[in-house]
This record gives C-alpha cells, sequence and structure tokens, in this order.
C-alpha cells in the first residue's frame, strides 16, 4: 500500500524501469518482448489518445468557470460527507494542476489548494507560494485565492502567514504586528490596480479573522460576475511579477533592508519541521532505539512524542527492567542529546528528599546560593548559544520520595508557561531570598523552565514508593510499561551517519509546545476540539461518582495531543485517544467500593464498544466481573475492540478489584 501510494511505477517495478537522467519510462526487455509488436503499438496508441485528452483538457481550463463552480457549489457540498469529495480533487490536484501549466509559474512556486483537514474549512483557499522563501501559508508572503464563508467572493490577495506571530504573542499583539508589516511591505511593492485597504470580508468571526487582518492587497470578485478568463489570468500574472521582484530583492539585500524584523522572511536555524515531516523523523528515531538493541511496542515512540509534545512533563510507569530509563536516554541521544554534551541528565532521586533544595539547591552558610542538578541544567540550557538545543532530564525513580514534596516548586512553576518575544517562558524558579551574593544573582536570577527542556521521570509501583496526587497526574502524561514481549531480539546494528547525523540537527522545536491555551489552536481544529471534549464530557459524568472527574487542565492537554497527532497523521483518532484515556483518565481511579466497580464497568464498556461482540449485563457482572474480565487472561485480548489498550488495563483493574478488594492504576 505503501508503494501505491508512494509512487505507482514502485508498485510495478516489476514492469516497468525509470531512467530519472534522462526522464523516461519503459518496460523491462522481458515485457517488451512478451508484448510482442502488436502489443507495443495498441498500448502506444493508447498512450497517445490519453495524451490528447489531457492536453485538450488544459486547452479547456477557464479559471473562471472553476472560480464560480467552487462559489455555487461549496455551500451545499458542506452538508455532504467531506472525505472523497469532488471539491477537495478539485483545490488538491486539478487546480494546482491546472495553474502550474501557467507560462509565468515554474518550478519556482508551489501551488496547494485546501478545503479544509479532515472536516470542511470556513475560508477555503489556493495559495501559490515561492520557494525560496516559504513552503506553508503558516509564515512568509505568498499569493492566495480566498473564498468567503458566504461564498458571495473570492478574493485574489497578497498574503503573509499568520500562525507564528500570533502564537507567539497572542491574537491582540500578533494583530499589530501583521499591520505594521503590511505597512512595510505596502512601501516596497507596486500592487498596480490592487485594493490596499481592510474591506475584505470573509468571516464574520474566527480564523478567517485573520486573512483579513494579514492580508496586504487584493482584488475582489463577486459571484456571478466574475471577469473573463484573460482578465483573470492578466490579474494573476502582474501579482506573480511583483511577488517574484520582491522576493529577489529580500534574497539580495539579505532581508534586513524590509525592516528589522524581516529575517523571519527566510527559513530559520530554529525553523520548525514541517508537519509531514514528523512522521519519517519518528521512523529515524525508533530504527536507531532498534539498533542499539531496544524494541519497544507498536506507537509507543509516537505516543512518547506526542505527550512531550502536550506537555514537557511526562511520567514513565511500570515494572523494573522494562526499559523506561534507557527509552529517555535513546530519545535523547537520537536527538543529539547526550550525557557527554550536557543535553541529557539523569537524576537518581533519594528517598530522603522532602523539598525542593536537593533539585533545586540551596543557600550555604557563608550566603553563596548551592544549584541543584535540575538548575545547573537550566542554567545551561538558556544560554544564547544552547537555546535551539533540546535538553532532557530524566528523574529516576522520581517516587521513591514524596513527589508533592520535592517537586512541587517545579510543579507550579509549569502552569506560569506562557508566551512572551516569541518563547515559552515561566515564573523565576529560585527565590530572591536565596540569593544572596551578586554574582548569584546575575546567574540564577530569573531562572524559570527553559522552554528547551523536558522533564521525564521514571516510577515503579512497589512496597518501597510514594503513590501520586491529582495534582501531579494533572500535570503529566502517564506511559505505562507492563506488557512485555520476551520475543523481540536486537537488529543489525549497523548505523546509518547521514541518518544519525540529520536527527542530531534536530532543534528543541521539534519537541517544544506550539499551544499553551486551547484558544491558540482553536479556531483551526474546532471540530475536532468539540469531539474530544463532548467524549471526556461523557467520561466526566461517570467520573463523578468517584470524586474522579477531570477539569480544564486535562481537557487542553488531551485536546493538545489529539490536535499534533492529527497534524502529523501518526494514528487514527480512536487509536489516539485510546491512549489518552489510558494515560489521562485511568490513573485517577482507585478504591475499594461498589461505585468504583461501577464507574469500571461502565468504562470497559465504552472501550469496548460495539464491535467485539460482547455480552454486557450491568446487574450481572456488578455480581461477579469475572466472565468480562477473563476475556484478556492468558494475554488474550478480543478482536474489534474500539479502545484495546484502555480495555486491558480496566480488565486487570477489575481482576484486582474481584480478588482483592480494592483496585489502582499503579498496582502490578
Amino acid at each position: 500500500m505503501k508503494d501505491i501510494i508512494n509512487s505507482p511505477v514502485n508498485a510495478l517495478s516489476h514492469i516497468l524501469f525509470v531512467d530519472l537522467k534522462d526522464n523516461t519510462i519503459g518496460f523491462h526487455s522481458q515485457i517488451h518482448r512478451q508484448l510482442g509488436e502488436e502489443g507495443l503499438s495498441q498500448l502506444e496508441r493508447l498512450a497517445s489518445e490519453e495524451l490528447q485528452s489531457y492536453n485538450a483538457a488544459l486547452q479547456r481550463f477557464s479559471l473562471q468557470g472553476y472560480l464560480e463552480k467552487i462559489m455555487n457549489e461549496y455551500t451545499a457540498a458542506k452538508k455532504e460527507v467531506f472525505a472523497g469529495h469532488s471539491l477537495g480533487t478539485l483545490f488538491r490536484q486539478t487546480l494546482p494542476v491546472e495553474l502550474k501549466a501557467l507560462p509565468f509559474i515554474d518550478d519556482q512556486y508551489k501551488v496547494q489548494g485546501s478545503i479544509g483537514q479532515g472536516n470542511w474549512a470556513t475560508v477555503p483557499w489556493l495559495a501559490i507560494l515561492d520557494k525560496r522563501i516559504t513552503e506553508t501559508t503558516q509564515h512568509g508572503e505568498y499569493i492566495v485565492y480566498l473564498f468567503a464563508e458566504d461564498m458571495s467572493a473570492v478574493y485574489l490577495t497578497f498574503n503573509q502567514g499568520v500562525t507564528r506571530p500570533i502564537q507567539e504573542t497572542g491574537r491582540r499583539e500578533g494583530y499589530a504586528y501583521l499591520r505594521d508589516r503590511k505597512e512595510a511591505l505596502l512601501d516596497l511593492l507596486d500592487l498596480t490596480n490592487m485594493n490596499k485597504d481592510e474591506n475584505i470580508h470573509l468571516v464574520d468571526s474566527g480564523l478567517g479573522q485573520d486573512y483579513q487582518v494579514s492580508t496586504i492587497a487584493y482584488i475582489k470578485y463577486d459571484r456571478g460576475n466574475v471577469p473573463n478568463d484573460e482578465q483573470l489570468i492578466q490579474d494573476l500574472g502582474n501579482l506573480i511579477d511583483d511577488y517574484r521582484l520582491f522576493v529577489e530583492g529580500v534574497i539580495a539585500a539579505s532581508v534586513d533592508e524590509v525592516n528589522d524584523e524581516e529575517v523571519e522572511l527566510l527559513p530559520q536555524e530554529d525553523e520548525p519541521l514541517k508537519d509531514e515531516q514528523v512522521l519519517s523523523m519518528l521512523h529515524q528515531i525508533q530504527s536507531h532505539i532498534r539498533r542499539q538493541g531496544f524494541f519497544f511496542p507498536e506507537h509507543l515512540i509516537e505516543n512518547f512524542y506526542l505527550s512531550l509534545k502536550a506537555k514537557p512533563f511526562v511520567i514513565l510507569a511500570g515494572i523494573s527492567g522494562t526499559g523506561k530509563t534507557k527509552l529517555v536516554k535513546l530519545f535523547a541521544e537520537a536527538l543529539g542529546a547526550t550525557r557527554d554534551n550536557g543535553q541529557f541528565r539523569l537524576i537518581p532521586v533519594r528517598p530522603d528528599w522532602s523539598d525542593p533544595a536537593d533539585l533545586l539547591g540551596y543557600r550555604d552558610l557563608s550566603g553563596r546560593f548551592q544549584p541543584g542538578p535540575m538548575t545547573q541544567v537550566f542554567v545551561e540550557a538558556r544560554q544564547p548559544e544552547n537555546r535551539h538545543k533540546p535538553y532532557f532530564i530524566c528523574l529516576d525513580e522520581m517516587n521513591l520520595a514524596r513527589v508533592e514534596h520535592y517537586f512541587s516548586d517545579l510543579l507550579s512553576v509549569l502552569e506560569t508557561q506562557e508566551w512572551r518575544e516569541g518563547e515559552i517562558q515561566t515564573q523565576a524558579l529560585i527565590s530572591p531570598a536565596l540569593l544572596g551574593m551578586p554574582e548569584d544573582e546575575l546567574k540564577y536570577g530569573g531562572l524559570g523552565i527553559p522552554e528547551n527542556v523536558f522533564l521525564i521521570g521514571t516510577v515503579n509501583m512497589d512496597e518501597t514508593t510514594h503513590p501520586f496526587s491529582k495534582k501531579v497526574l494533572d500535570r503529566a502524561s502517564t506511559l505505562e510499561f507492563n506488557y512485555i514481549n520476551l520475543q523481540h531480539y536486537p537488529q543489525e546494528a549497523a548505523q546509518d551517519a547521514d541518518v544519525a547525523a540529520e536527527l542530531a540537527e534536530l532543534n528543541h522545536l521539534f519537541v517544544r509546545s506550539d499551544y499553551l491555551a486551547l484558544a491558540d489552536a482553536y479556531d483551526t481544529y474546532q471540530e475536532l476540539v468539540v469531539r474530544t471534549t463532548g467524549r471526556l464530557v461523557k467520561i466526566n459524568a461517570l467520573l463523578e461518582d468517584i470524586h474522579a472527574h477531570v477539569g480544564f487542565r486535562v481537557r487542553d492537554a488531551v485536546c493538545f495531543y489529539m490536535i499534533y497527532n492529527e497534524r502529523y497523521g501518526l494514528m487514527d483518532e480512536e487509536e489516539a485517544f485510546d491512549w489518552q484515556l489510558l494515560q489521562k483518565i485511568l490513573p485517577r481511579i482507585q478504591g475499594s467500593h461498589s461505585s468504583v466497580r461501577r464507574v469500571l464497568l461502565n468504562l470497559i464498556k465504552e472501550a469496548i464498544g460495539n464491535g467485539a461482540g460482547l455480552t454486557f449485563n450491568m446487574d450481572s457482572l456488578m455480581e461477579d466481573a469475572s466472565p468480562l474480565y477473563l476475556e484478556w487472561a492468558g494475554g488474550k485480548s478480543p478482536l474489534g475492540v474500539k479502545h484495546p489498550q484502555s480495555a486491558r488495563k480496566l480488565a486487570y483493574m477489575l481482576r484486582r478489584l474481584e480478588e482483592d478488594g480494592f483496585t489502582s492504576y499503579w498496582l502490578s
């Protein structure tokens, strides 16, 4: 399937060959002989007919016709099934191909259209981007056709990306920045016969407002009154000319002649990966880990990555010897963070830790501040030359001491994250009372948790360790390592140096959160957020009976996880929500009362869904749940379960409740 998706030629490689040097394609010699002259002649005629049909279609291309078609059909289409809709094909394939055939749009341009990601967009668009300065509509300058929500008009616009300014400073300051940029750019560009006011009207609220603010100049075409193709092509050609001159001027002037901020037009040293590259990078990380002789369950690496991306604090729980600490070390190592370069730090937690001084530091008898191991990493990570590098701190056996006692300051400061000057910053960790010397104040004053530092704790649950409070669980994702397949063996240790180098060059933005508040992502992923919140509301109604329901903090973290998963295409939605149910909801459940049994049964019913064919009689199962949980005994797993990982864990918790009279997520 991958071959078919990536290239039909790969799927037919036993029949066809491709010569990239002279750009030709043909049959292998044995196929050539089998076809014979008659067969080859037939194929040649068919190919000729297809080419003639294609060229005739290009000659019939009518931009006016397509624009009118979209405005006439889009509103009704939004009531139809999104997947596979013909308008999606029109935006993503047909129109980009047709526009690329125009003589003034050459290979330096990327043409891209969208009617939404999984759901109908409020404002569909068709963009033309100069790849020398941007390949995404999130930043940089580009040309884009924007369709009004009510389909009353379409606007040919010269536009600027809105995502980065709004993410970094918030909407109010982001809008002010975009308006200032517009004025600076208008001083540089002719944009003849285009409107330069703000009277572009796409929507009354939501994402469309971002487009309205970011538009530098536009031409409006009303539905039913779109000019002929000659005029449309002339308008587009004139704008392409202005765009080309602008890009060449930016490149020639090294971008500092536009304004003080103009360097943002060109790819940055700390530019994040494109969304479509993330999956490939995660596969490379997984390959690196396997080459070191370690194998983790399917999608665990993706889950670990998404958990870190949603919140920079993750807990790895499970029995001893399952590779929890090794996962952190190898994941960090794959990104160039090693013990030797100081970007990976393992901190063994001691049972006698009772306050933050053991981690952060203390003031000694001479009045000097003695930094703790975590403070040392924070100081190093915030140095200007290191701010693009990822730093990983692994707190090994972190629940040997009470986490709420020694980690409380960090938990509180984590909640103060906010965007300042394009970076995520927090309040200071070190109290001024501890900094008695001027040099201490200079070095440690104002030190918060840098955005390029990621915290991971490993925990075992036995008689020597302490449980977690809901305060900790709310602020972390919990990954469990209790299900082990011993029949995985090391792969060959050959190391691809190019892959290792490519991974090591990834900067901290690969892991850093893109959203701090749900408002940062709500406009773009509104339907996914509403769906996910609906699931949580249903679960909360069950959890309220045992006072284990979740609040806004957990809701936001789950939504962020689901959004990143959709952006990067890592798992399907049900599988991603299965991980979140397992990690953010189930760790809150414990007790011995019958109400806990009822909650577990209701949750496992939801997790099983309708596809497994299991009978479910609540009254009978309240008396004896063994017919249900024994479906998972001996490593078995019923087929057709909607959320298999959560269902398996719930079955185990039910069994512990029935056999021991008490249950908890943490019992192993």
